[in-house]
């Protein structure tokens, strides 16, 4: 079963002076509790399929099926519940508040969905145990590590129990250690729990633990159902 397709999709970026076409008639489907890696060229627009995917850009046409939900038909409101409570979200820069501790940074997305503040603190310690960060559920970000940060990132995009967990460029800002304990930690979650994950890298480590490869070259998509490191590590 498909839990993300994409049909005939098209995005162009156009000025006075140039034009970029990113997809071009682009079809996609990856399998419900996948572990897909988008890669590609540098700059051959990676990033703008995961948030085109994640409704958090628009394409110029086609078809987007999350689940069965064609997300181009939501409304600005329905789309932005959609997102909330059906994808997670992993940034490369990781994005919590400072001010937060990592508990609530974790909690947040859950503040949108009306749940009760003690709820959601529940809520959001099980997710950190769950990524081995039960003991710094009382800390802000300025205290923990790089790795420990994208930790927080991931239990935040676990926190409503989405069906897609998008991530992009996970691992750039680790080291190469701290990268395999991060993606570790993906698969395992993606083993055991069934989370879908879907990551934008050039990262020839994620690559190689992929179980599908989505190649982007040229706005055209190719699906591959296992890791061929040798065949895209031109693209690091």
């Amino acid at each position: 079963m498909a839990q993300i397709t994409l049909k005939s999709v098209c995005k162009t970026y156009a000025s006075d002076t140039f034009s970029l076409t990113v997809l071009d008639n682009a079809d996609l489907q990856i399998p419900q509790s996948a572990f897909a890696v988008i890669c590609g060229p540098s700059g051959s627009g990676k990033s703008t399929l995961l948030n085109i995917i994640g409704a958090l850009d628009k394409p110029d046409s086609g078809t987007i099926l999350i689940d069965g939900t064609d997300i181009g038909m939501l409304s600005e409101k329905s789309l932005a519940r959609f997102r909330n409570e059906k994808l997670g979200f992993v940034f490369q820069s990781f994005h919590l508040l400072p001010v937060l501790t990592a508990a609530e940074n974790v909690a947040w997305p859950l503040y949108f969905q009306g749940v009760s503040r003690r709820s959601r603190m529940r809520i959001a310690r099980e997710k950190l145990a769950l990524v081995g960060l039960a003991d710094h559920a009382h800390k802000v970000p300025g205290m923990l590590s790089g790795g420990q940060q994208q930790r927080v990132a991931i239990a935040r995009a676990l926190v409503c129990s989405p069906a897609v967990v998008l991530a992009d460029e996970p691992t750039a800002n680790l080291d190469r250690k701290t990268a395999q304990e991060v993606i570790n930690l993906m698969h395992e979650l993606n083993t055991l729990h069934g989370v879908t994950f879907l990551c934008a890298s050039h990262d020839p480590l994620l690559m190689s633990h992929a179980r599908q490869l989505v190649e982007l070259e040229n706005g055209k998509l190719t699906l591959n159902v296992s890791s061929r490191l040798s065949e895209v590590s031109s693209y690091a």
